[in-house]
């Protein structure tokens, strides 16, 4: 994937993680950035960095109006990038249930749902590359951070059974598995459970160039971070040392 002149759309671009992507994008040369959120209001400082370049778009995970709307306004990209989650902090066996199904509704079905909008828009601008971010969480249950490892892991999943169904259609599909980032979310599980605290964070800038590093070099899995590299390392001397290791954090 060539990022110089490429039409982007970037999912939970207000914040995070998705900010930092839609800047290192623009420092890039991608020719214009759709940033994409739930409440568009939320864009502006995004859009202000390049408002010639950068075109503020609604859009909920979890609503399939928004989405379908979302791939007729944005009808010229060419890589789409799905970082958009949510989180929901507790112990499966009793936190609320409803968490854990918006948690799975947003994170694997909304990003299902977004890339099933986005796949003709791609093939009709000539093929191009989609990028899953999805989290190193997805290699272990750790108990107290709910369904969200489980939603993770089935976005790995999914990565790799679309990834085998759009190839031959011109579009190639990257897995990213960033560890912990600097960003609201983490600070989130943070408030929830102190002892993740203790882990070292990378700025999420610092992987937004990492990921595009990964795309330009054709990378199927990009680990974007020294604690995301050092999770591959374990994973594969021995994937049920890290399992163990995850689900007793």
């Amino acid at each position: 994937m060539n990022v110089d002149g490429s039409t982007v759309l970037v999912t939970g671009a207000n914040r995070g993680l998705g900010r930092a992507l839609v800047s290192a994008f623009l420092a890039r040369g991608a020719r214009r950035v759709h940033a994409a959120a739930r409440n568009p209001a939320a864009l502006a400082p995004v859009v202000a960095e390049a408002p010639d370049r950068v075109v503020p778009l609604a859009l909920d995970l979890t609503a399939p109006a928004t989405v379908e709307a979302a791939a007729e306004a944005a009808s010229d990209v060419t890589l789409l990038v799905n970082n958009a989650a949510t989180h929901a902090v507790g112990h499966l066996l009793d936190m609320d249930l409803g968490a854990v199904e918006d948690v799975m509704r947003t994170n694997f079905l909304g990003t299902l749902r977004v890339l099933r909008a986005f796949v003709p828009v791609l093939e009709r601008n000539g093929g191009g590359a989609v990028a899953n971010v999805i989290s190193v969480g997805a290699f272990g249950g750790t108990p107290s951070l709910g369904g969200y490892p489980a939603s993770k892991a089935a976005l790995h999943l999914m990565t790799q059974a679309v990834r085998a169904d759009l190839r031959p259609r011109g579009i190639a599909v990257h897995a990213v598995f960033p560890g912990p980032v600097d960003t609201d979310m983490f600070d989130y599980v943070v408030r929830h459970e102190p002892a993740f605290g203790e882990f070292p964070r990378a700025s999420a800038a610092e992987v937004a160039a990492a990921v595009i590093d990964g795309l330009e070099a054709d990378e199927e899995d990009i680990f974007p971070d020294a604690f995301a590299a050092q999770v591959e390392q374990e994973r594969r001397a021995d994937l049920k040392a890290l399992e163990r290791r995850m689900t007793g954090i």
